[in-house]
């Protein structure tokens, strides 16, 4: 039988992190420093456990390596894509991530391509989003001159606003804020500002990387050029975020309605329950769904029908995954 699988998230404990995790979304979070979810997560550094079906018990990591039917057949070592959601009740880092080449010749692992999609934003609460450098030399005499007011270009933001960072892009979720995180599954970051924080465990700085982080930014900054748009799928709307070479990524909203959505091209689509109650069908058996909740369709499901009062995200791989 055809069926989604559901998936018990990771949780990690961060120097910016806090509790909305537990007061937002329900999660049993291992305390009030926690600054992430991995939801939909084969990454080493934080699996996912399949709660459900055949291959309940085995984390996500572990069905893409011995059971790649469930895939599709997808190709590549890895399973491409990592879900988090992040509860920042401090600024995170200034940092920027490698591209693929970079990352495989210095990292041994994916690069790092990645989008936002904001849940909640207090009033004011702004990210690091690009900079001001227009060459690479005037971007490091500004790093190492510490000129961080005049580099980091600063962008408010707001609950439903979507930014797509590319490999490259100085960023960082500033405090206050929470997002849904779609992202290739890697967890290289090139950190250049830390605020002059201390870590309260150990008593120091945190490390930075400012050669590497000179080296992978993108100079000049741009702004990614998003076509997003919203069609009608039943009753639900549907918003297309951005389709990319890594990834696409759509919301999916339903108010007391219904949708059947049937298989792209894609061979998975990987789905997080933001807010509502509701239920999704599939080869005719019905599974609950509520906010927090996070699952894989697998190949085999073709279609599905959602019911009820449901803020979805949904992501496919690109073809480059």
């Amino acid at each position: 039988m055809s069926e989604p699988y559901f998936l018990k998230p990771v949780f990690h404990e961060k120097i910016w992190g806090g509790t909305k995790l537990r007061t937002d979304f329900d999660y049993d979070i291992p305390s009030d420093h926690t600054g992430e979810c991995w939801a939909i997560s084969a990454h080493p550094h934080g699996p996912a456990t399949v709660e459900n079906g055949p291959y309940a018990g085995m984390t996500l990591d572990n069905v893409w390596a011995q059971h790649r039917d469930v895939f599709g057949n997808a190709k590549g070592d890895v399973f491409p894509l990592l879900t988090k959601i992040l509860d920042a009740s401090e600024d995170l880092s200034v940092q920027v991530h490698p591209d693929d080449a970079y990352a495989a010749e210095h990292e041994h692992e994916l690069g790092k391509t990645e989008c936002w999609y904001v849940i909640s934003a207090e009033p004011g609460a702004t990210m690091i989003y690009g900079h001001h450098a227009k060459t690479r030399e005037e971007l490091a005499d500004m790093i190492h001159n510490g000129q961080w007011n005049q580099l980091l270009r600063r962008v408010p933001v707001k609950a439903g606003d979507f930014l797509y960072v590319p490999s490259g892009t100085i960023h960082a979720v500033g405090k206050g804020i929470m997002v849904l995180e779609t992202q290739q599954s890697s967890d290289t970051t090139y950190r250049l500002y830390d605020w002059d924080r201390v870590d309260k465990t150990t008593g120091k700085k945190r490390e930075l990387h400012l050669q590497q982080s000179i080296d992978t930014t993108n100079v000049p900054h741009h702004d990614p050029d998003l076509d997003i748009t919203t069609t009608k799928v039943g009753d639900a709307s549907v918003t297309k975020y951005v389709q990319s070479p890594f990834f696409g990524v759509w919301q999916w909203r339903l108010t007391d309605g219904q949708a059947t959505f049937n298989r792209g091209k894609a061979p998975y689509t990987l789905v997080s329950v933001l807010d509502g109650k509701g239920s999704i069908t599939v080869d005719g058996q019905d599974y609950p769904l509520a906010k927090g909740v996070h699952f894989i369709l697998p190949f085999d499901v073709k279609q599905w029908t959602l019911k009820g009062d449901l803020q979805i995200i949904a992501s496919e791989p690109g073809e480059k995954a």
